[in-house]
């Protein structure tokens, strides 16, 4: 299985454009890679300019001898779940996505459709397929399947649907029914839900076309609701047997793809301390060039413990 991380490692905080990011995570000992689409990136997938950017980044993949294998759209501005005439530069953006990832030789995108407060499932369902059918049409082109992925409740309002199931999520899919739209599975947000890992990989079955692979405690926060820090494996609770025998079983053929930026617990999870605020910036570089090294360990480590280490 091949190990990859995604591009927006060194985004963010450290406010690095992907080709910088490759690099960091080249010496880190990545060789594929998950392209993290991301408004808050400094570079020019959205601009007129997105060609030449796109192949600056193919040059720099190809110097660095490493891969794409999947990618991820940017995230809505708004939780309002993104399919009314409003949200049309959305939509654009997402297919401008696609068509990157095509140039890239990218199969698998995942895209989120939103999500909305106090919405009923059927409502939930019917907005969702209203959302990807907008973005099918671009998949058919290019040749890119859209992934839609299980979520974690990031509100506890009354009457609002999440799909935070393996049955839900392969009955959304079965909904939508669409040879391109198929499932990432995000082991952290499984984990925050409790739900159990293997059994949920047996229900999705050949829709599994892609994983986010992070960490987290499993726990509600009394503030923030369904905590996803993102962090690295074995720092937290996630039964990583779990999640290898459920890939194995299924015979995923997909990557074992990293989306653990932050790495260590948020800022917005810990306790405020209004005197001082100098331990909650960002970590210094070489810090968290050190932690991107130890993250391709502790999940090469995963692999070669079950005889599926591709590189």
């Amino acid at each position: 299985m091949k190990l990859a991380t995604t591009t927006s490692d060194f985004s963010g905080a450290y406010k690095f454009s992907t080709v910088e990011s490759m690099n960091y995570i080249h010496q880190a000992g990545f060789r594929y890679l998950d392209y993290g689409f991301s408004y808050g990136n400094p570079e020019a997938v959205f601009t007129d300019d997105w060609k030449n950017h796109i192949e600056n980044v193919k040059n720099t993949a190809k110097e660095l001898s490493m891969k794409f294998v999947q990618a991820h759209a940017p995230m809505a501005s708004t939780p309002s779940m993104p399919i009314d005439e409003n949200n049309d530069q959305f939509i654009a953006d997402n297919i401008r996505c696609i068509e990157c990832c095509a140039e890239l030789g990218i199969k698998n995108i995942v895209v989120h459709s939103g999500y909305r407060l106090h919405i009923t499932k059927e409502e939930f369902f019917e907005q969702n397929k209203r959302f990807y059918q907008k973005l099918l049409p671009a998949a058919e082109k290019f040749g890119v399947n859209v992934l839609t992925e299980n979520f974690t409740q990031m509100h506890h309002e009354a009457n609002t649907y999440w799909t935070d199931s393996a049955k839900d999520l392969k009955e959304l899919i079965d909904y939508v029914d669409h040879p391109m739209l198929h499932a990432c599975w995000d082991i952290g947000h499984a984990n925050s839900t409790d739900v159990p890992q293997d059994e949920s990989l047996r229900t999705l079955g050949e829709h599994v076309k892609a994983i986010h692979v992070q960490d987290n405690l499993g726990i509600t926060h009394p503030l923030y609701g369904n905590t996803d820090p993102h962090m690295a494996p074995f720092f937290g609770s996630v039964n990583f047997d779990s999640v290898m025998h459920g890939l194995l079983e299924i015979n995923y053929n997909g990557a074992f793809t990293l989306e653990t930026g932050i790495f260590y617990s948020p800022v917005r999870y810990k306790k405020p301390y209004d005197k001082d605020d100098r331990l909650q910036k960002p970590l210094p570089f070489d810090i968290k060039l050190d932690a991107e090294k130890l993250l391709y360990k502790l999940s090469k480590h995963i692999l070669e413990t079950y005889d599926c280490f591709e590189g």
